[in-house]
């Protein structure tokens, strides 16, 4: 990694379109995410801690973990960025925008492709597989966990619980529609381990998945996404999910037509890195954590 983890969490953003759209998800976690930026900042607001002293210590000690290989944290690391790799060129300039303005995205319209069905369910598979793996790797457990992961998914909170709501609101309901769970159940059942060969994103991040080949990584998705769709459909059911609420809160700082949905994802897929942003934050977290801890 050619970062450290305070230059990542210092570098983190407090406004453009990520903050935006992780605010206007707020309905679907309710009063789970708040913006920490900066390392010192994470450290107070996560210990409690205002000594300068103890938080430089309980830095160091969390740079020392980051920085130990034997650990499953750069890993992770790695695997909340990849995820979130796609072309982000065209969403670069609408990324100045300030948090609270609105985006129109008339102009972006000819420059956007929307995904086929197949390609936004690999995307979002790949991103809960990510997210399966990244957990593994921060608990030191071993990455093919898929039980501990459903386990803790019940706890989820902060962050990482604004994370999958994203996931399910845009990544899910946005593209696929309210039967996207079935859509994905179907489309991995109907795929081969040439459709996975074919993704950039699989090509990037196959050796961080189980299974011995393509196939075997392919069972291993699929077995990741049939353990957590019950807790995705709890989440739609509880927090009442539609394409349409989705699209309201979105609209707080998006102007788009409703039969334009396709293109609100791909908007969102370009121009937003919420896995990355909010997986940042999860991780400093535990660091922190863990780092005290030991303190």
């Amino acid at each position: 990694m050619s970062k450290s983890i305070f230059q990542l969490v210092d570098e983190l953003p407090t406004g453009g379109l990520t903050i935006s759209m992780l605010n206007a998800l707020d309905f679907a976690a309710p009063g789970q995410w708040q913006n920490i930026t900066g390392f010192v900042n994470t450290i107070k607001h996560v210990t409690g801690e205002s000594d300068d002293s103890l938080i430089q210590q309980i830095g160091e000690r969390a740079i020392y973990l980051y920085n130990d290989k034997s650990q499953g944290y750069q890993t992770a690391m790695w695997l909340y960025q990849t995820v979130d790799s796609t072309d982000k060129a065209l969403g670069a300039a609408a990324l100045a925008n300030k948090l609270g303005e609105s985006v129109s995205f008339l102009g972006f319209l000819d420059k956007l492709t929307p995904k086929p069905d197949k390609a936004q369910t690999i995307d979002l598979c790949l991103k809960l597989v990510a997210e399966l793996v990244a957990f593994c790797q921060i608990n030191g457990i071993p990455g093919d966990s898929i039980g501990d992961f459903v386990g803790a998914l019940g706890e989820y909170s902060g962050e990482s619980m604004i994370r999958m709501a994203a996931l399910v609101c845009v990544d899910g309901l946005i593209p696929l529609g309210p039967d996207f769970i079935q859509k994905v159940t179907s489309g991995i059942s109907n795929m081969n381990p040439q459709d996975l060969e074919q993704n950039s994103t699989f090509k990037d991040m196959k050796n961080a998945i189980p299974g011995n080949d393509t196939g075997g990584k392919l069972d291993f998705i699929g077995q990741s996404f049939d353990s957590v769709k019950g807790w995705m459909s709890d989440l739609v059911v509880s927090k009442d999910l539609s394409q349409q609420s989705v699209l309201s809160n979105l609209n707080s700082f998006m102007q788009i037509a409703d039969d334009k949905l396709d293109y609100v994802a791909a908007f969102i897929d370009v121009s937003t890195n919420y896995y990355e942003h909010t997986g940042t934050q999860t991780l400093a977290r535990r660091l922190v954590e863990r780092a005290f801890a030991e303190l």
